[in-house]
């Protein structure tokens, strides 16, 4: 479960405008700078171009370590792919190499530490292969939506079923209690009836003791 929210909480952070880069491809990455001063804070972006010579980690952990030279001098740099201090990767040329760590270009200057560029048959296979994969994710991803849908709309038609249910249950406890009231409204007629025909009876009785008493 832990893992999960990890997962979930790294998500948000992971970017899609990453291109896809092999050790051996030049790239340039675009940094962000900050520049501090007495009054004011100013932020720059500076490019860093060079040959990839390791790419390694996954997610929200996976970094690139570039590496060029200038003026003789071999500079390296390792970026978090996935930090905000990175404004944009560029893939500016496709490499030919067969290893994924390049550690032997640290020994190697001048001819000897160039990489050769991708032939055209080899660059094609490759954008092939990546045009296949993203085409097969596509797939992958569209059944979960449409799945996900199937759900929302099932529960909201056992939403409305079981609203339509207590809508009907409701109005036959309404009628119910409608012909309970019809059922009573007689009887108590009946015994309305019945006492106002006994209301005369007694003020009869009541007539002829008064006269009794009278002949006494």
């Amino acid at each position: 479960m832990k893992a999960r929210l990890i997962e979930l909480v790294e998500s948000k952070h992971v970017r899609s405008d990453i291109p896809d880069f092999r050790p051996g491809d030049t790239i340039r990455v675009m940094v962000k700078i900050t520049e501090r001063s007495r009054n004011e804070e100013r932020t720059r972006v500076q490019a860093f171009e060079g040959d990839v010579i390791r790419r390694s980690g996954g997610g929200i952990n996976e970094i690139v370590t570039v590496r060029r030279v200038t003026y003789g001098i071999g500079v390296e740099r390792t970026f978090p792919i996935h930090a905000p201090i990175v404004d944009s990767i560029e893939l500016v040329r496709m490499g030919q190499v067969r290893r994924a760590k390049l550690y032997y270009l640290r020994d190697r200057s001048g001819r000897a530490g160039r990489i050769p560029e991708a032939k055209e048959g080899r660059r094609k296979a490759r954008l092939a292969a990546e045009d296949t994969a993203d085409a097969e994710a596509e797939a992958v991803v569209e059944p979960e939506v449409e799945t996900e849908e199937t759900e929302v709309v099932e529960e909201s038609a056992g939403d409305v079923e079981s609203s339509e249910q207590v809508v009907t249950e409701q109005a036959e406890e309404q009628a119910e209690e409608a012909s309970a009231v019809e059922e009573q409204a007689p009887e108590d007629t009946v015994t309305e009836a019945l006492a106002a025909d006994d209301t005369p009876d007694e003020t009869e009785a009541a007539e002829e003791e008064a006269e009794t008493t009278e002949d006494e």
